[in-house]
């Protein structure tokens, strides 16, 4: 059996060029190339295309993540390429890959089996260089706001209140702690500082929010980056650094253009965590789809009570985007663990574990209809030892709850063996009342807000705080900030704040450990559990098996 690399390598891509100009009329003048094979596409092209009122927004998101895997980014390319073998115009707009998992333990995001984006090597390591643009603007700030304070710190900076972070796109658990400024009055003035992964960052936020060149500038001013003694905000514009990170980001906020296997047009772009972040491409990817197709294919990350969540709450209240259809993923592997089976005995017919662990997809199949007033389709991603049995009680089971349960081969057939996803989604739209609402109202006050996404989507009893970190909300409401969105950090693994806690659980009480104000971004993280900002590689990483060969070919990435 082929590795996924492996296919990808004995893919034929068309070059994107012409491949712009066949799929999406995009001319030449429009593409800046990266080879043959990725481009950017400008962005006063973009502005200057109409819009398509009648363009269907599609989102993929899955169940609560299990190690048995799920397969959403294989499934949003297999129903993109789906969707266009049956005629329709089509575009995917993903997240890209952060090199921290790709070299630690989840792997990359260019899908899997014949449904993958291409060229994949590229994508998943370096591809265009924007998650690098992103690291050097955040770091220029903090360099910034270091320098200052060295300088005389005329702004009154109190060094125990500095909030902002350096950041590497790595897995690295030594830098989440480090002392700064050590050796002397020349390097400034030591203090406790930390690095997060780049994906983490605001910067990397408010790039995906952005939906031009001044609005990223100006969402950049507002970055806080600590508090005078008297608890005073300090922002980015304060140091006059807001001007020089856009000047870092103008080329990386271009869109960037690829295609399938089989030649259907995706942007990859941006991409936050779901665990840590909002977990969606870039909001100028998904517009600028939506203007060059008639149906666009997007993901959110982690499952439907992180990703789509925050895609709903956060992006499209931003954005004004409608979704409408979402495409719920599953493995019958991933719901037998939810019920109890262990990991290495998955591939064999457990209709009891399979039962009991129905009832976590029930309830994201409840949240999104119920919730969001979304219509649903569930995806089954095919495996060759799933049994007849195991997909009829699944069928069964979400019966009552008004769902399309569809068995999609994508990963061994490609487009082919998604067909009959494609159509359904299609039906389902033209068919299906489309009742899109957000969870909650903007004037919600922020401890209500966290409380009615603990409660109605993660199914817990009630959350809490300490004392300190209630002062924290409230006087994030006196300072102006009560109407911002909420974006949850918390384990992708559970409902709950104990990854542990597979299945549905409910009744528990989810503790907000710390808040973290995302001014720019415009939402306030709301920091619940044992959730860290900084990933760390496992005991035995992806990168131990990654090579090159003499020739230059790349092996062992998956």
């Amino acid at each position: 059996m082929l590795t996924d690399i492996e296919i990808a390598q004995q893919a034929t891509p068309k070059r994107i060029i012409p491949l712009a100009a066949e799929k999406l009329g995009i001319p030449d003048d429009a593409l800046e190339p990266f080879g043959h094979y990725k481009a950017k596409v400008a962005l006063d092209y973009l502005d200057k295309l109409p819009k398509r009122p009648d363009s269907k927004l599609i989102l993929v998101t899955a169940v609560s993540p299990t190690p048995a895997g799920e397969g959403k980014t294989t499934t949003t390319v297999g129903l993109g390429d789906a969707l266009s073998r049956i005629g329709k115009k089509t575009m995917i707009c993903l997240r890209e890959p952060s090199l921290g998992p790709v070299f630690g333990m989840k792997g990359g995001a260019a899908g899997g089996g014949y449904a993958q984006v291409i060229p994949m090597e590229d994508i998943n390591l370096h591809f265009t260089g924007d998650f690098n643009a992103i690291a050097l603007a955040n770091n220029l700030l903090a360099a910034m706001l270091d320098n200052h304070i060295h300088q005389g710190n005329e702004l009154g900076i109190d060094v125990r209140r500095v909030t902002w972070k350096r950041v590497v796109d790595m897995n690295d658990r030594a830098l989440r702690e480090v002392v700064v400024s050590l050796g002397g009055h020349a390097n400034g003035y030591p203090r406790q500082d930390g690095f997060d992964i780049v994906v983490a960052s605001e910067v990397m936020a408010i790039f995906c929010l952005a939906t031009s060149l001044s609005d990223l500038k100006e969402r950049l001013g507002n970055i806080v980056v600590g508090y005078t003694s008297d608890r005073k905000p300090v922002r980015a514009r304060d140091l006059k650094a807001h001007g020089a990170m856009a000047v870092l980001l103008k080329d990386a906020i271009k869109p960037n253009l690829v295609q399938t296997l089989e030649h259907t047009p995706a942007f990859i772009h941006g991409g936050p965590f779901a665990n840590i972040a909002h977990g969606c491409n870039s909001v100028t990817a998904t517009q600028s789809a939506l203007k060059l197709a008639d149906f666009v294919v997007t993901e959110a990350g982690f499952g439907a009570d992180l990703g789509a969540e925050k895609f709903i709450d956060i992006k499209c209240r931003k954005a004004g985007l409608r979704p409408d259809a979402v495409v719920l993923v599953a493995t019958l592997r991933a719901l037998k663990y939810h019920g109890g089976a262990d990991l290495k005995e998955l591939n064999q017919e457990n209709l009891e574990a399979l039962e009991k662990g129905i009832v976590n997809i029930e309830r994201h199949v409840r949240n999104i209809r119920e919730n969001f007033g979304l219509p649903c389709v569930v995806g089954i991603n095919h495996f060759t030892f799933d049994t007849a049995a195991e997909i009829k009680l699944l069928q069964d089971k979400l019966a009552p709850h008004g769902v399309s349960v569809v068995v999609s081969r994508h990963w061994a057939e490609g487009g082919k063996g998604a067909e009959d996803l494609a159509r359904t989604v299609v039906e389902t739209i033209e068919n299906t009342e489309n009742n899109f609402r957000f969870l909650y109202d903007d004037n919600l006050p922020l401890w209500e807000k966290m409380k009615t996404v603990a409660t109605k989507i993660y199914g817990a009893a009630d959350i809490s705080a300490d004392a300190a970190v209630r002062s924290q909300i409230k006087k994030l409401e006196e300072g102006g900030y009560g109407h911002y969105p909420v974006c949850v950090a918390k384990t992708q693994y559970s409902f709950s704040t104990d990854p542990k806690k597979l299945g549905a659980p409910s009744g528990h009480v989810v503790n907000i450990r710390e808040v973290r104000l995302s001014a720019g971004a415009e939402f306030v993280v709301m920091v619940c559990g044992d959730i860290m900002t900084m990933p760390g590689l496992p005991k035995v990483p992806s990168a131990e098996k990654i090579d090159v060969d003499g020739n230059g070919k790349v092996v062992g990435l998956f």
